[in-house]
């Protein structure tokens, strides 16, 4: 009974061994090494789109937060000021691109 439990211990064994070569086998082939660089992308853009999500959010906060002080300094609230039709009349800023087209331009 001792020698058949060892040997059924033993092809076990053998068989786990067997298998866990071939995974490492397979993974050092080009298609192995592709698929691990393509589910490496997909996590990387999936934590990307995670961290995009997370600033916007953000975003929003802080504008609500900048909103609720605006109000309570000034008395008027920024949703009131949109509906009396009140524009923000300062000039947009420029940026580095405004001035290069403007060189190119004259």
């Amino acid at each position: 009974m001792k020698r058949l439990f060892w040997l059924g211990v033993g092809v076990a064994t053998g068989v786990a061994l067997s298998r866990k070569a071939k995974e490492t086998a397979r993974q050092a082939t080009p298609a192995g090494i592709a698929g691990n660089l393509g589910e490496a992308m997909r996590e990387l853009a999936g934590a990307i789109g995670s961290f995009g999500a997370d600033v916007r959010a953000g975003m929003v906060e802080r504008e609500e937060e900048l909103s609720e002080v605006v109000e309570q300094r000034s008395g008027v609230s920024p949703v009131a000021r949109h509906a009396l039709g009140v524009r923000d009349d300062r000039p947009a800023r420029r940026g580095p691109a405004d001035a290069r087209a403007r060189r190119a331009g004259s």
